[in-house]
């Protein structure tokens, strides 16, 4: 009966906030991958906490460690495409939705193999990280525009595998080309 078509626009925001699956509120890009579900479901459990709880606090604090990985990760592979040349690109060859596919069923599996080894031989992924099925589309783009193999050897220059000791933040910043 109500007919102001902003009368839900506070309970769509908080549903938004609710479904941040990937890394700032309101992203369009997040899947409904494992490591989303594991997020959304943090969010879920802290939102029934009292605020004031330590076990709010403690959640909520994993929480926005979780963005915050995710962000650096992002950024170093918007920083590799990047240095690839591809300026204008990089956030949309990031981009994954729902409807993202593999372009060629014929690369998943180099995809994975590929995805696999940055995870094992750069640290482009923090030690912690479980892969992403979202990089296993950024892989096949890659693959697809034949700059894979370069991203590759790139990533392993620009974050080289370290000792386990060493800090997610020491990775170098900068390859001059």
């Amino acid at each position: 009966s109500n007919n102001n078509p902003y009368a839900s626009f506070g309970a769509t925001l908080a549903r938004d906030e609710e479904q941040n699956l990937w890394s700032t509120p309101h992203d369009v890009t997040h899947t409904e991958a494992d490591d989303d579900r594991v997020l959304y479901n943090m969010i879920v459990v802290r939102n029934q906490l009292d605020k004031d709880s330590e076990e709010w606090q403690k959640l909520n604090y994993d929480i926005y460690t979780l963005r915050q990985t995710r962000k650096e990760v992002r950024s170093r592979w918007k920083h590799i495409l990047e240095d690839l040349g591809f300026q204008k690109e990089a956030d949309s060859l990031l981009s994954v939705t729902k409807l993202s596919i593999i372009s060629d069923s014929q690369n998943m599996s180099k995809a994975r193999d590929i995805l696999l080894k940055l995870s094992e031989e750069t640290n482009i992924f923090p030690t912690s990280w479980e892969l992403s099925e979202r990089y296993l589309f950024v892989v096949d783009r890659l693959i697809a525009l034949d700059a894979a193999d370069e991203f590759f050897k790139m990533a392993s220059a620009v974050y080289p595998k370290r000792l386990s000791g060493d800090r997610l933040d020491e990775a170098p910043r900068a390859l001059q080309s």
